[in-house]
């Protein structure tokens, strides 16, 4: 979570007036003032009154339908709606209480473990998360237990986990919380994501994992598991060093299975012992769910699965989290009995479809440059050519925001901050006749970017939170 500094004091806050058609009914509000915004007031307010405050300052918040930067759900059917607003007061943790909670979320691990083929579905071992980045913490604290088990408690090592260097934000996290040491492959000329040679480069007896990202954030192209797993066999045979691979499926683990069938990336590779998706990014959910799953339960040590019985029967739990709502776990598997596999095959090919759509008339534009084309996620990055001098994708970013929508424009990392991309994430929900709004602002704000000197000057501060 961001971390929010308090405000300055101010002198006697200003005073705010409230709409009079909502004070004339409450008089108890005195002269119009609405209580102040950064301290407790001395008393309540109506609760017409409360909501009607909060819903006019949220009118300055961009429009999520528009937000083009998130790979965050942004529209569900009002059925899924309506059963996670049921479920909004029903604790997860107390599978107890809410035994058909906890039974919906064990069918939809027992889906999962089969969408990515694991040996034996009904043994594969899961839990719900807040996210990804919970559950990418899960099993990296699996990965870094069972190297210690095979290295043996008078190991002096200290403990690496490889990856490329477009690993979202959780991994760098996990690695500074939990003590491993990172070992990120930089990026290199057009190879802007982690390959077998680079894994295999920076392992060593003290690796507990390497991590392939299947869809990476910065451009929506698929990292080579099978080639890394594979690269890894002969490490293996040449030295005995066993290192297994987490799949960071948090967008393609739910992209994959419907549109590239015949990509072998999962549990169909022995060396892949555990997977995280986002049930609330391409798992088409709500924000926050996300799922870990381990191929057996062998690969998940039984020493970090805790059982309590505080409220009311003996739970085994496996989470950073406690207390959350289940309303998410329940709209998942709204979600998987809705769509089933053919509906969940038409709705991402209508992403991607759109997004090779969009890519392609981008490009036919004139002044940009594809990094990607979206035939992986349903993502592509785009840069502006190098004869464009009069403005940079800052520009672009800056400009589209005008008319709501949000692209966000960002520089690659280490060895590649010099290439500056604009990037574009369509969901479910973005239709073509949207895409083809986009592409007419598009249009119209080009000739008028032309007519600048240069890029404006502080354009490069644009924030972008991958």
């Amino acid at each position: 979570m961001p971390l929010h500094h308090g405000h300055e004091p101010q002198s006697e806050e200003r005073a705010h007036v409230c709409n009079p058609f909502l004070t004339e009914a409450n008089p108890a509000l005195g002269e119009d003032v609405v209580p102040p915004r950064h301290r407790l007031a001395d008393g309540p307010v109506p609760a017409e009154v409360a909501y009607q405050l909060v819903h006019d300052e949220l009118l300055l918040d961009g429009n999520a339908r528009l937000n083009l930067a998130t790979f965050v759900t942004t529209w569900m059917e009002p059925q899924a709606g309506q059963l996670m607003s049921e479920c909004l007061d029903k604790n997860m943790i107390d599978k107890d209480e809410y035994p058909q909670t906890a039974e919906l979320e064990q069918r939809c691990v027992t889906i999962l473990a089969d969408l990515w083929h694991a040996p034996d579905p009904t043994e594969a071992i899961g839990c719900s998360t807040t996210g990804s980045s919970e559950a990418c913490m899960l099993a990296g604290m699996a990965l870094k237990r069972r190297w210690r088990a095979r290295r043996g408690a008078d190991s002096q090592g200290r403990p690496n986990l490889v990856m490329g260097a477009n690993v979202q934000i959780c991994w760098e996290k996990f690695c500074n919380y939990w003590e491993v040491d990172i070992r990120l492959a930089p990026m290199e000329g057009s190879r802007f994501h982690l390959d077998a040679p680079s894994a295999v480069a920076l392992c060593d007896e003290n690796t507990i994992g390497v991590v392939a990202v299947l869809g990476s954030t910065f451009d929506g192209s698929y990292e080579p598991v099978g080639e890394i797993a594979a690269a890894l066999d002969d490490l293996q045979a040449r030295t005995g060093i066993d290192i297994p691979v987490h799949v960071d499926g948090a967008s393609g683990a739910m992209i994959a299975p419907f549109l590239d069938p015949e990509l072998v990336w999962d549990f169909r590779l022995p060396r892949v012992t555990s997977i995280n998706t986002s049930g609330h990014k391409y798992g088409l959910v709500y924000p926050g769910v996300g799922w870990a799953v381990w191929r057996t339960k062998e690969a998940l040590p039984a020493e970090l699965v805790f059982n309590v019985n505080y409220l009311g029967g003996n739970m085994p739990t496996f989470a950073l989290n406690f207390s959350r709502p289940g309303s998410e776990v329940v709209a998942q598997y709204y979600t998987f009995l809705r769509l089933g596999h053919s509906g969940f095959r038409q709705v991402q090919r209508a992403s991607r479809d759109i997004a090779q759509y969009v890519s392609g008339q981008i490009e036919a534009m004139g002044p940009f440059a594809l990094i990607t084309r979206g035939d992986q996620l349903p993502v592509f990055a785009f840069t502006t050519k190098p004869e464009i001098t009069a403005y940079d994708v800052f520009d672009v970013s800056r400009r589209l925001r005008e008319r709501g929508w949000l692209v966000p424009a960002y520089t690659f990392p280490e060895n590649r901050t010099d290439l500056a991309v604009l990037r574009v994430v369509v969901r479910n929900g973005f239709s073509r006749d949207l895409a083809d709004l986009l592409l007419a602002d598009l249009g119209r704000l080009l000739p008028e970017l032309a007519q600048q000197p240069g890029p404006a000057a502080t354009s490069s501060t644009t924030p972008f939170h991958h």
